[in-house]
């Protein structure tokens, strides 16, 4: 097993990632730009290194510093996390180079299907169904008559993309150009790659997703569906397993097709093959995440496992345990991606100083995040602050858990879309999973703004903390208005500096 691992990520990845090396007694270290020197993945970890400025492309997308970050702390290991470099073959091969094990896929696999016109080729190879568009990256004008030909909406997506980024619906000529330039934009400053592909839109379809595993030794199973419909804007936001549409036999045939692409494609790590279904229950194949993805931890709740401890102990040449038969789901999780943005503004980023947090707990809840009380959220990357999970033993149990651990939650001085997710687990079509991947985003256009959800919750933490600079101010005005005794008039020492600046601090940490 690995003496120290390089974590190249922040937030709350990198927090479940370090927490899952000390469980396995292995040292972690931390990397961090200019503007995460006090987060939390860099308290906690066993050591931490700086790697530059806050733009990412200066510091968590520079392999180069990395890989001197992990010979200077003398590590054997490397973990990505998700977005960043997560999916750029160029790390893998730098860590092979370097003699570091890199935790993930070979720079080959990801070449085969991390890239999302590779895995497309290799899908329609190996006789896996997918949805109509190029197989190869696209200019402009190509793309264009491709669009016309096939007829609109059409999705132009990012070659080296994931998590919404680099994507633009697209629903005539006229938005064309504007669409692809911004997306290869998005791309560019995300990924380092501005290349795009064009699939053609399906309508109304279900993104669902089929978690693999696979060792070095030729075992690849299946860990069974996560749906991902609830999107806004392609970026999903709840996830749950399983699927309230998937049979036993179309979860069979799903498992089949992923396992079949990750062997044709020499997968070895945890991975992810998505999928549309159409209503009629046809599945196409969508794309390969080669990474752990932000939802793992729905998976691992109903499966039992720590994935990110079988991605470990699979890169250190360890046979995985169990074969996919072997498997049985049990329960039903969900998830919701707790962001620090502002529904009421159009889900504008909403970074600063999180005054108080209260997090929630109780039977079936999980709280995976990477955030404190006192930290500032910066403007400069995806506002993830966390995810909470839910457990119970059947759907309408998970979302009963899930509705009581949102009223739970409290953050106060940024806002949050915790208030949009207490509407969405109200919805009659939410509660009945008669949803797809427009659901929300058309949900949206329905309700008026101040139907978010997000008022009361606003309330609160304005009325909170308008009452704290009140106590605040209040202090202060007595301290300012209270005679100072000298020492010797008083007859008492005065106080000791560690007090004073003791005081002080509290004064300062007061909401």
């Amino acid at each position: 097993m690995f003496k120290k691992i390089l974590i190249a990520n922040r937030g709350e990845i990198a927090v479940r990632i370090l927490r899952a090396c000390r469980e396995l007694g292995i040292e972690s270290v931390a990397v961090f730009s200019e503007v995460d020197r006090k987060s939390l993945h860099v308290r906690l970890a066993d050591q931490a290194y700086p790697i530059g400025p806050a733009p990412s492309r200066e510091s968590y997308l520079r392999i180069d510093k990395l890989i001197d970050a992990a010979h200077r702390t003398g590590c054997d290991a490397l973990h990505p996390g998700y977005g960043f470099l997560a999916e750029n073959p160029a790390l893998p091969r730098a860590c092979s180079e370097a003699g570091i094990t890199f935790i993930g896929p070979p720079a080959e696999a990801m070449e085969a299907l991390g890239s999302k016109t590779a895995g497309r080729r290799l899908a329609r190879r190996v006789e896996v169904p997918t949805v109509p568009g190029t197989n190869d990256p696209t200019g402009k004008s190509q793309a264009l008559a491709l669009a016309q030909s096939m007829g609109y909406p059409v999705l132009l997506k990012a070659v080296a993309g994931g998590g919404g980024k680099g994507m633009r619906l697209v629903d005539s000529d006229a938005e064309f150009a504007s669409a692809f330039r911004d997306a290869a934009s998005e791309a560019m400053n995300a990924f380092g790659d501005e290349r795009l592909y064009l699939e053609k839109y399906l309508e109304r379809p279900r993104h669902i997703e089929i978690q693999i595993l696979a060792d070095a030794h030729g075992r690849v199973v299946s860990l069974g569906e996560r749906e991902c419909s609830i999107q806004r804007r392609h970026q999903k936001v709840i996830e749950e397993a399983p699927s309230p549409v998937v049979t036993p036999e179309l979860r069979k045939k799903m498992s089949e097709a992923a396992v079949r692409l990750a062997r044709a494609g020499g997968y070895v790590n945890a991975g992810t093959m998505e999928f549309l279904v159409d209503q009629s229950l046809n599945f196409y194949f969508l794309e390969v995440n080669t990474r752990l993805q932000v939802e793992h931890p729905v998976t691992e709740q109903v499966t039992g496992l720590d994935l990110v401890k079988l991605q470990i102990a699979i890169a250190a040449g360890h046979r995985l345990p169990f074969a996919w038969e072997a498997i049985t789901p049990r329960g039903h999780a969900m998830e919701v991606r707790l962001y620090a943005e502002d529904p009421e503004n159009n889900f504008f980023p909403s970074p600063g100083k999180i005054l108080s947090r209260h997090t929630p707990a109780g039977p079936g809840i999980r709280m995976d995040e990477g955030v404190y009380e006192g930290w500032t959220v910066p403007n400069d990357y995806d506002p993830l602050l966390g995810k909470l999970i839910a457990w119970g033993n059947s759907r309408e149990e998970t979302i009963a858990r899930l509705r009581r651990a949102l009223g739970e939650y409290a953050i106060t001085g940024i806002r949050t879309n915790a208030g949009l997710f207490r509407r969405i687990l109200e919805e009659p079509e939410f509660l009945r999973g008669e949803i797809h991947t427009r659901w929300l985003d058309e949900l949206l256009r329905k309700l008026p703004a101040a139907s978010s959800g997000t008022d009361a919750e606003d309330e609160v933490n304005s009325n909170k903390a308008r009452e704290a600079a009140a106590i605040a101010a209040a202090v202060w005005q007595s301290r300012q208005n209270m005679p100072q005794p000298s020492a010797a008039s008083s007859g008492r020492e005065e106080p000791s500096r560690w007090t004073t600046e003791g005081r002080r601090e509290q004064l300062d940490r007061t909401p």
